[in-house]
């Protein structure tokens, strides 16, 4: 059985996008599954789109994912180098080899030859106004120029490219993993560009070529590249490699949201949700686009969001870790339709993990807003907050943002519940709550629930009539985590600080 080998080869042009850690994702899924190797790979053939730093982020953001490397770029290898720039002269043998074999050719056309091939075409009706079988035999080339002129063209240095010569008269079959057989005629494919006239590969020659020379078992990467499969199979079929030939599978659209078509970056900016895995500063125009970790995402949480986005294993389970995806991943369950990008159901997986996490390592999240903040606070109290709010939050900074009120006394108040619940009966509760409380030697949550409970009965009112009043004394809110623990977290002295600011502060209704 051929060793699984996949690769991951996203090209330098900016941040990487959400849907490239998806496709790296089911790589390495794959390649554990089966003891294999993940390779990564960089495309930067094109290098009128380079961006500088994009390399170096897209090795970061594989890391925070949890996605690890085990050859290639960056971690170094038997196939060095694993940067497409430094494999030009690699990629001019295997040009070479194709032109002798007479699976390509040189093409001098000028951008105004090419202009009037495609107004030829238009104007005969013929609906395919490409570079190709149709047209190839009226244009300036190896194929239609003497062996003495196109030798003269070369050793003057006039520019070309090397464009594959596709066969005529053939269905060409594509077996993709997702969508079974695809075939399609020769004659729907132009004869791509294999090498610029810069010298670099285009995609379609380097990728081929690189994919055989690194013993790629399994090609899985975007949608977008299906109408290129065809060409690439010819490629292989060329060189004499079919039987090498790997596995493709070709993975669904991530839409946007209402489903109405793919999604981008424009979309996730409108819309609010980042759509990079670290934040990504654009080095043209400094712009910044916040990435999921900057946005208080886990990984964890991503990675499972992600593996559901195309994929399903079959069963009700929806929470994964890692090592359980890994377990149940199979090509043979993703599907083909496009799949929604859904932003609720990854704030749902945070919710879910951050649950999941123990409170000591929830308060560790917590000290890291604080300690943003300068504010100091023991592990034991940190350890307390988390507790009782961890069933509230959704990301990590939430126990600093809605918990404020645990380290900061209230100086405004929810005119809302000051207009209905502020009424002379908890101004009176609260003022003999707080002396009962000041003479506590500790506050515990049981001991001031019954202290309040003394309290209200004695006076002949109802506790749950004047709880909203005293949570708004001590939070300034509505709502929030249990009362009762939250004064005991707070202290005794702090209570009744803050009732007592409330009382002076607020007129009992009416």
């Amino acid at each position: 059985m051929r060793d699984v080998r996949v690769r991951f080869a996203p090209s330098p042009t900016g941040g990487l996008h959400i849907g490239g850690i998806r496709t790296a994702l089911y790589n390495y899924l794959l390649a554990r599954q089966n003891n294999g190797t993940m390779i990564l790979r960089i495309e930067d053939t094109d290098q009128g789109r380079f961006v500088p730093g994009a390399e170096e982020y897209i090795i970061e953001s594989l890391a925070w994912a949890g996605i690890k490397i085990d050859e290639g770029q960056g971690v170094g290898g038997p196939y060095s180098p694993y940067r497409q720039s430094e494999r030009k002269e690699i990629y001019k043998k295997y040009a070479q080899q194709l032109l002798d074999g007479g699976f390509a050719y040189y093409a001098f056309d000028t951008e105004q030859d090419l202009e009037a091939m495609r107004d030829r075409l238009k104007a005969a009706g013929v609906d395919n106004q490409q570079y190709g079988i149709t047209s190839r035999m009226q244009m300036s080339n190896s194929l239609t120029l003497s062996k003495a002129e196109v030798d003269h063209l070369l050793n003057v240095g006039a520019p070309y490219v090397i464009r594959f010569k596709v066969p005529e008269n053939q269905q060409i079959k594509v077996i993709d993993l997702i969508r079974g057989e695809v075939v399609v005629e020769s004659s729907q494919i132009d004869d791509k560009v294999l090498m610029k006239s810069d010298g670099m590969p285009t995609y379609h020659l380097a990728n081929v070529v690189d994919d055989y020379l690194m013993k790629i078992s399994h090609v899985i990467r975007g949608e977008e590249w299906l109408p290129s499969a065809p060409l690439h199979v010819s490629l292989y079929k060329s060189f004499g490699w079919h039987n090498e030939m790997p596995q493709f599978a070709h993975l669904p659209l991530l839409l946007k949201p209402d489903g109405n078509g793919k999604l981008s970056k424009r979309d996730a900016d409108k819309m609010g949700f980042p759509i990079f895995s670290l934040n990504w500063t654009d080095p043209k125009t400094g712009e910044v686009s916040k990435g999921f970790k900057e946005s208080g995402y886990l990984p964890e949480a991503l990675i499972n969001f992600l593996a559901f986005l195309g994929w399903n294993p079959g069963t009700p389970q929806e929470i994964f870790s890692m090592e359980e995806l890994i377990d149940v991943f199979s090509i043979e369950r993703i599907g083909k339709a496009g799949t929604k990008f859904d932003i609720h159901k990854t704030q749902w997986y945070n919710q879910q993990y951050l649950r999941a996490k123990s409170e000591e390592e929830l308060s560790l999240l917590l000290m890291r807003s604080l300690d943003a903040e300068q504010i100091s606070c023991s592990k034991e109290k940190a350890i307390k907050i988390c507790a009782i709010m961890k069933e509230r939050v959704t990301f990590p900074h939430d126990f600093w943002e809605l918990g404020k009120f645990f380290f900061h006394a209230p100086v405004s108040f929810d005119e809302s519940v000051v207009s209905k619940k502020w009424n002379t009966d908890a101004v009176n509760v609260l003022s003999t709550f707080s002396k009962e409380v000041e003479t506590l030697d500790e506050v515990t949550a049981d001991l001031v629930k019954s202290t309040l409970e003394s309290v209200t009965a004695s006076l002949g009112i109802g506790t749950g009539k004047i709880l909203q009043a005293l949570r708004l004394s001590i939070t300034g809110n509505a709502s929030g985590p249990d009362l009762m623990m939250t004064m005991e977290i707070i202290g005794n002295k702090e209570v009744c600080s803050r009732i007592n600011y409330a009382l002076a502060t607020l007129k009992p209704s009416a």
